[in-house]
């Protein structure tokens, strides 16, 4: 009988697996994926700011990043990629020896990552204030931004357009057989089985998985974002992550408009309503862009919105691959904010997973779940 794959999810990790595997020349089974929001109202991929970097610290994240421009560029205008990359910046020796550091991991991994001293950030964009940094590192190529919406759609509409069948309902809890095997998925529709099932509900997928009494760290943190006007057009702006840990600021240009972000004001942001938290901008952000940027001094704030970053506390790394405790049951989930960007490189490794039992072209097994039982942590420094 024909492989029937069940896919809890259509964001982009989702769309991304099934996409992959229906194209896959040795694959006849059937693709299910669930999704209760087809409008993708609440979906982490369509509310991201829609970035990638290569500015990781471990060398799998770089390559899967590597693997997420690739797919940018061959899809050409529909990702409306903006190559302008990203600016860490460094205020303290320190940051700076960080930046030295993870320069080159980087590098060895063959990501095109600059370090810039400060008179070379001051020749390169004039309009930042430096006299409080000692280093900044840009990449130079293959970082930047992109239209998050296109690239979620790319990945469906290939599946669609494969025969992978889309139904609009919620996984509502998973069941175990006796031996812990994956038994069914309740939805509001009734039970539905299959040979396998892939965890890929981004920021509730740890929820689900406890309804079967499985431990899988993934829950949701609200993420602002705001947008904004200015008078200086900072001409050739990257993506910049400023020095300051206390505000973490990062900020970039959208069109005619600027975007911003950072950490919430206070420590419990888990599980909030998707509306932007009152007075982050004005409290923090504000200052701390018209300290870097002089001439956003005079800035006008526009329009604002929330998303959930799905975070794994453990080690701030997505789960990838069989859960071991669960055999008939995948993860792909919990990256912590870069999902979007990985999702063609954790989408072709998970259907390579699913039809052959091995990965492939890249070597997931160090986001495997069993670390978790091993305690082993593959930590991701480079969150933002």
């Amino acid at each position: 009988m024909p492989h029937e794959v069940l896919i809890l999810g259509g964001g982009a990790l989702g769309c991304a697996v099934a996409a992959a595997l229906a194209a896959r020349p040795d694959w006849g089974g059937r693709i299910t994926v669930l999704e209760r929001d087809p409008q993708y109202r609440q979906a982490s991929s369509a509310l991201s700011a829609a970035s990638i970097r290569q500015q990781f610290s471990t060398p799998l994240n770089i390559a899967l990043s590597q693997v997420g421009l690739d797919l940018l560029r061959r899809i050409g205008p529909a990702a409306a990629f903006q190559p302008r990359g990203y600016l860490y910046l460094a205020g303290t020796t320190a940051q700076a020896d960080t930046l030295h550091e993870l320069h080159a991991v980087q590098r060895a991994a063959g990501a095109p990552v600059q370090l810039l001293d400060r008179a070379a950030l001051t020749a390169r964009w004039p309009w930042l204030r430096t006299d409080d940094l000692q280093l900044g590192q840009w990449g130079a190529e293959g970082e930047g931004w992109f239209d998050g919406w296109g690239l979620l759609m790319h990945f469906k509409r290939q599946a669609q357009a494969a025969g992978v069948q889309f139904v609009t309902t919620e996984a509502l809890s998973l069941e175990r057989h006796a031996d812990g095997s994956l038994a069914r998925v309740h939805t509001p529709q009734g039970p539905l089985q299959a040979d396998t099932v892939v965890l890929a509900c981004g920021a509730w997928s740890g929820q689900l998985a406890a309804s079967a009494g499985l431990d899988v760290p993934v829950h949701a943190k609200r993420r602002s974002v705001y947008a904004f006007t200015s008078p200086e057009r900072a001409p050739g702006c990257p993506l910049v992550i400023d020095a300051d840990p206390q505000t973490g600021l990062w900020f970039r240009p959208e069109g005619e408009v600027f975007l911003c972000g950072g950490p919430p004001l206070g420590a419990d942001d888990d599980d909030l309503p998707l509306d932007p938290e009152p007075h982050l901008f004005e409290e923090r952000l504000w200052p701390a862009l018209a300290h870097r940027v002089p001439g956003f001094e005079t800035l006008r704030p526009a329009r604002a919105w929330a998303g959930y970053y799905e975070i794994n506390p453990f080690d701030h790394n997505g789960w990838v691959g069989p859960l071991p405790e669960c055999p008939g049951l995948l993860l792909a989930c919990g990256f912590s904010g870069h999902g979007l960007q990985h999702a063609a490189g954790v989408g072709r490794g998970v259907a390579e997973w699913i039809a052959t039992g091995t990965y492939q072209t890249l070597d997931l097994s160090p986001l495997a779940p069993a670390r978790l039982r091993r305690g082993e942590r593959l930590v991701e420094r480079n969150v933002i």
